[in-house]
């Protein structure tokens, strides 16, 4: 089986072009089929601010009404994913910029309203695994912004973490699946302000624990939930660590 290593990136690093350009040239290293995953929620809460949209969150997960999802895609699909396959490009990689719409590539159904309404945020119903792999049959290199599709025609905001995690899943089928999951951060820590307390190991029941307690909080806990599901479907290897660190196996590794 082929090894296919699949990376997540978010947070300061694709909104910081130094910190984007390094970890890039870092992500062109890694040897064998490779897929790109990134986020770019800061930049859309900085440009709904100009536009004067009220950025709204619940427990790391951002609620997107209609004019949110123009932000969203116009970030995400535009300038965030266009940025990354120039710069990919430029480094010799035959990177192609997809959204879940593209090549019917994820279909998602809208969340259903409970508790909260989450506006039109997609829940990942489906990857279309074959057309990945033709792509990475055919030397392309996937780069895919957070947007997925529901099949009637409207774009759902759909979770960074969450993709890379549904990809693994469907893809360890036919490959030995690497998942990274890369932020500015060491890894996962005991104390997010303290980069000497990273947790090198992680199993599920102690994420169970760190949660209840408040240790692990906000954004990292949609990121481990996905983790752990990634692991139980047969995913290889998943790790959490920092751009610099992704061809060093250091960071925090999930058991």
């Amino acid at each position: 089986m082929q090894q296919l290593t699949i990376v997540k990136v978010g947070g300061k690093i694709v909104e910081d072009p130094d910190s984007l350009t390094a970890f890039l040239k870092e992500f062109s290293l890694i040897a064998g089929y490779k897929i790109l995953v990134h986020g770019g929620g800061r930049l859309a809460t900085v440009l709904a601010e100009k536009l004067g949209i009220e950025t709204k969150m619940v427990e790391g997960r951002r609620i997107t009404d209609e004019k949110m999802l123009k932000v969203v895609t116009m970030v995400y699909a535009g300038l965030v994913n266009k940025n990354i396959v120039a710069q990919l490009q430029k480094l010799r990689i035959d990177a192609i910029g997809l959204t879940g719409a593209d090549m019917n590539l994820i279909f998602s159904e809208k969340r259903p309203v409970k508790e909260i309404d989450y506006g039109f945020v997609g829940d990942v119903k489906n990857i279309n695994a074959p057309a990945i792999l033709e792509l990475l049959k055919q030397n392309y290199t996937p780069v895919i912004a957070p947007l997925t599709h529901d099949g009637e025609g409207t774009l759902l905001n759909t979770n960074a973490d969450t993709i890379a995690g549904e990809m693994a899943k469907d893809l360890a089928f036919d490959c030995n699946v690497r998942l990274i999951y890369c932020f500015e951060k060491r890894g996962v820590l005991l104390n997010e302000d303290d980069e000497g307390s990273l947790i090198s190991t992680l199993d599920f029941d102690l994420f169970q624990h760190y949660k209840a307690e408040g240790i692990i909080h906000g954004g990292m806990i949609p990121k481990l939930d996905n983790a752990f599901q990634a692991i139980a479907a047969g995913v290889k290897e998943v790790i959490i660590t920092q751009a610099s660190d992704i061809n060093t196996g250091k960071g925090t590794l999930l058991i």
